[in-house]
């Protein structure tokens, strides 16, 4: 099991800095920013970073963690751009990017920077013709793609990605009709939000979609996200259980116990989100959280 950290989407540059600095010192295997240009919310003043920059500037200060998208949102840029940028982030960090990507959900974003909000479907059918877009461009000199939404031509891609054939292409997302069939066709890794007990059924729905496309479901590596809260009050865990049902809180214990049912249902990496790191938290209160968990709860799986 390998642990990564996702600090949601900080507002400020530095912060971001020292929180990747001080998780790659502490033994952490990762770090994910979310792909997002304002909060989800009726208030969306408050600030937020841009991903590909942010990560583009960990890959050249922080040399050993692997750097992610959690997710990239297709919409919100051209796949053969979108790859041209993963590339060259790939070389600056030396071969440690891992591309998630999926088929956006925000819709308040979309509606206030003018990119059009498709439906479910549509935005699914964008997304398959994306991979197959960006992972052409990865593999072959000269790309020609001439699909429903997305048409290159003798389109090159230099300088390629370190990571040969690609870096791996990440799917965010449960949908178990389309988008688990996707990652079944297209992903090297994927991910989802959830308990065990979800992860297992949609390993399962996965492998099934795998067998259907004729691939070994092993080589996908499996992904999940879990929000965690750490205390030795118990009537505190259950009132942060009551007020957000998906956190999983519990003693240090409870949550070695949780991991543990994780690597059993079949996930490879657990990511953890950090939200303490926002314009309104300290760096301390972050990098706290992010401690206490690597200690106490990691440490038993290395």
């Amino acid at each position: 099991m390998q642990f990564s950290a996702w600090p949601n989407q900080p507002g400020e540059w530095e912060p971001l800095r020292d929180f990747a600095q001080h998780i790659e010192q502490t033994g952490w295997d990762g770090l994910w920013v979310a792909d997002h240009f304002m909060p989800n919310q009726e208030d969306n003043s408050g600030p937020t970073g841009e991903a590909w920059t942010s990560i583009a500037a960990l890959a050249a200060t922080v040399p050993r963690i692997r750097l992610g998208t959690m997710v990239t949102g297709n919409t919100y840029r051209h796949p053969a751009v979108l790859a041209k940028m993963a590339a060259q982030v790939d070389g600056i960090s030396g071969g440690r990017l891992v591309l998630g990507i999926g088929s956006a959900w925000q819709q308040n974003e979309h509606e206030a920077y003018g990119i059009p909000f498709y439906t479910v479907g549509s935005r699914l059918r964008r997304l398959e013709e994306a991979v197959q877009v960006i992972r052409s461009l990865f593999e072959h000199e000269r790309t020609d793609f001439d699909g429903k939404f997305y048409q290159i031509a003798n389109a090159p891609l230099a300088p390629k990605p370190v990571q040969r054939p690609h870096p791996p292409i990440l799917i965010g997302g449960g949908g178990e009709k389309v988008t688990l069939r996707l990652a079944a066709q297209y992903a090297d890794e994927w991910n989802v939000w959830g308990s065990p007990d979800l992860l297992r059924h949609k390993i399962g729905i996965l492998e099934q979609h795998c067998t259907d496309v004729g691939r070994d479901p092993a080589t996908i590596r499996k992904s999940a996200n879990a929000m965690v809260h750490i205390t030795d009050d118990p009537a505190e865990a259950e009132q942060v259980r009551q007020s957000n049902p998906r956190v999983l809180a519990g003693s240090a214990s409870e949550m070695q116990v949780l991991v543990q049912q994780y690597i059993d249902a079949g996930v490879d990496e657990l990511v953890v989100p950090i939200f303490a790191l926002r314009p309104s938290s300290s760096i301390e209160r972050a990098t706290a959280t992010a401690d206490r968990f690597i200690t106490e709860v990691a440490s038993v799986f290395r």
